[in-house]
């Protein structure tokens, strides 16, 4: 009874297919980039989340309203009580 003969492991292909990543990783990783160019796009032509929002580039470096970043009870919710 013959045997068949089988190649060598190290045949140019064979190597190749174990370096490289398994099929399910490669198609995972182009499903999250398009996930993210995709939600990227969808941002970018929504624009600010806020009425008023400025781009950070434009900022001069001085507020328009000092003190607004402090906790005094105008912060505060109204009817929480001051503590």
């Amino acid at each position: 009874m013959e045997q068949p003969q089988q190649t060598s492991p190290g045949t140019g292909v064979q190597a190749l297919r174990r370096l490289a990543p398994p099929p399910a990783l490669c198609g995972f990783l182009l499903l999250l980039t398009l996930v993210f160019t995709v939600s990227y796009a969808v941002g970018s032509t929504a624009g600010p989340v806020a009425p008023g929002m400025r781009p950070s580039g434009t900022s001069n470096g001085v507020e328009d309203d000092p003190g607004t970043g402090t906790d005094t009870e105008t912060d505060e919710m109204p009817g929480m009580g001051g503590h």
